[in-house]
């Protein structure tokens, strides 16, 4: 009898774990990028000796660039532990995020891959990326979409379409052809 019950139980605690495991999964795969900040940061910062200032919300909203762009990867342990950014995000690798050195936190931007002509919108929370030459780094499934990943790197256009969260986002102005 003990042996039946202990089966019954074992089969039950297998199931919510794997219960539980689907949930949490589902859950986070359904934001594509992390938010719940409120407002925008523009204060300086200083990476290995050399100073950076941000830009300001105006000129983020204008701001376009063309460069060479990476991916990274913030989270630990085969993405079973999440990275924090400089925004203080909890980020998973299928997030559609990105690192910028000089735009407001956060920004959302357009990346196009001048290679292929694939495009993402994704939310750069967080700083970097710090090697010579590379204007944007990108989350794992960022990359995936840009087409890239395997490569590495490639020449990306970043576009700014909106700076900030909340009551603080602000939005590039469209100008119409008779304005």
């Amino acid at each position: 009898m003990t042996r039946i019950f202990s089966k019954i139980i074992n089969s039950r605690g297998a199931a919510l774990i794997s219960a539980a495991l689907a949930f949490f999964t589902l859950s986070s795969c359904s934001i594509s990028r992390p938010s719940g900040y409120q407002g925008y940061q523009t204060r300086g910062y200083n990476v290995r000796g050399h100073h950076y200032q941000p830009m300001s919300v105006d000129q983020a909203l204008n701001f376009e660039e063309t460069g060479i762009c990476s991916w990274y990867n913030e989270s630990k342990y085969l993405g079973l532990k999440r990275g924090t950014t400089s925004l203080g995000e909890k980020v998973w690798p299928w997030h559609l995020t990105g690192a910028h050195k000089t735009l407001p936190l956060p920004a959302l931007v357009k990346v196009t891959n001048l290679k292929n002509g694939k495009s993402v919108k994704i939310r750069i929370n967080d700083r970097g990326p710090f090697i010579p030459g590379r204007h944007l780094d990108v989350s794992p499934r960022a990359a995936k979409k840009l087409g890239f990943y395997d490569q590495g790197t490639t020449t990306t256009h970043l576009e700014v379409l909106s700076v900030g969260d909340g009551s603080y986002k602000r939005k590039k102005k469209k100008h119409f052809w008779f304005f």
